[in-house]
């Protein structure tokens, strides 16, 4: 911070100052993550990303965890983050029963990648349903075909997402895996099994099938926290040699992204456009159109 300042024509910054500062981005991030959650909120996206930190002079990696969601008025809003040692159900468990706690509710449909933890998670603590994210779960497909056979295994699948509702998908994702099983066992089982994870965004309205099957509205905040930490987290004193980017501690992670969520957070709150479509969210909500109060910046 001290060579910030100089390099700007400053006359330099005190421990204390930057001490100061960092309190008082600690009261602003805490305010908006530990805020209550009122009324419904159908869709929610769950992710994690991995960062470096220092502990007891090593570098390990921690889990950040960050939730999405899409209340009945069509709106999303950052609704939670948490730091763990590792992407492990308990810690899914612990961070959903957090979000519950706070007030989250009418949790219709829960989207992330393909993890056992997550799902089995979303099961215990909301009873609800799981969306495995439609590009990991192609990801994965694609890794039991050969080389010179993914294109054509790629075409195939994506019939099947083609259909126009949920009745045609499940027959043509049969269709396309009964096809495969001669040549292709492991992935005609991949998808025998994944049928009822990667498809129940299909029982929504058409309208925000794309924006439910998948994990795109976390993947470009997780995009931005990595943009952010790598570049704080190189150690000028190291010099010339290259280092692991790496936070001081949870709690830089927790300042750091934590700020960076609420900035990004903002103009949903504010832009006029909706995310998703109230009317065409209704049938599947029951309560009225709400959102989370403003968190407190002064």
């Amino acid at each position: 911070m001290d060579d910030l300042v100089q390099a700007m024509g400053g006359t330099g910054i005190s421990k204390s100052q930057v001490s100061r500062l960092c309190e008082e981005i600690d009261d602003r991030v805490d305010a908006f993550l530990i805020r209550p959650i009122d009324g419904e909120w159908p869709c929610l996206w769950i992710d994690a990303t991995c960062l470096k930190v220092r502990r007891g002079g090593r570098i390990v990696s921690v889990a950040v965890t960050i939730a999405v969601g899409a209340n009945t008025g069509g709106r999303r809003e950052v609704l939670g983050m948490a730091i763990g040692p590792s992407e492990a159900e308990t810690f899914w468990t612990d961070f959903l029963r957090d979000l519950v706690r706070r007030g989250m509710s009418g949790v219709k449909l829960v989207i992330s990648d393909a993890h056992e933890g997550i799902k089995a998670a979303t099961a215990r603590v909301l009873s609800t349903t799981w969306q495995c994210c439609r590009v990991h779960l192609q990801r994965d497909a694609l890794a039991h075909a050969g080389k010179s056979s993914r294109r054509v295994v790629s075409a195939f699948i994506a019939t099947a997402f083609d259909q126009p509702d949920h009745g045609a998908v499940s027959a043509q994702w049969r269709l396309v895996a009964d096809q495969m099983r001669g040549k292709l066992p492991k992935l005609a089982s991949l998808m025998d099994g994944a049928e009822e994870d990667v498809l129940p965004y299909m029982t929504f309205s058409q309208q925000h099938r794309a924006k439910l099957h998948g994990t795109n509205p976390i993947e470009r905040l997780n995009g931005e926290i990595r943009r952010r930490t790598d570049v704080v987290g190189f150690e000028p004193s190291f010099g010339p040699v290259a280092v692991t980017p790496s936070l001081p501690n949870e709690a830089a992670i927790r300042r750091l992204a934590g700020a960076s969520l609420m900035e990004q957070t903002e103009p949903w709150t504010v832009q006029r456009e909706r995310y998703m479509t109230p009317e065409t969210l209704a049938p599947v909500c029951n309560d009225l159109i709400v959102s989370l109060p403003a968190a407190h910046t002064d």
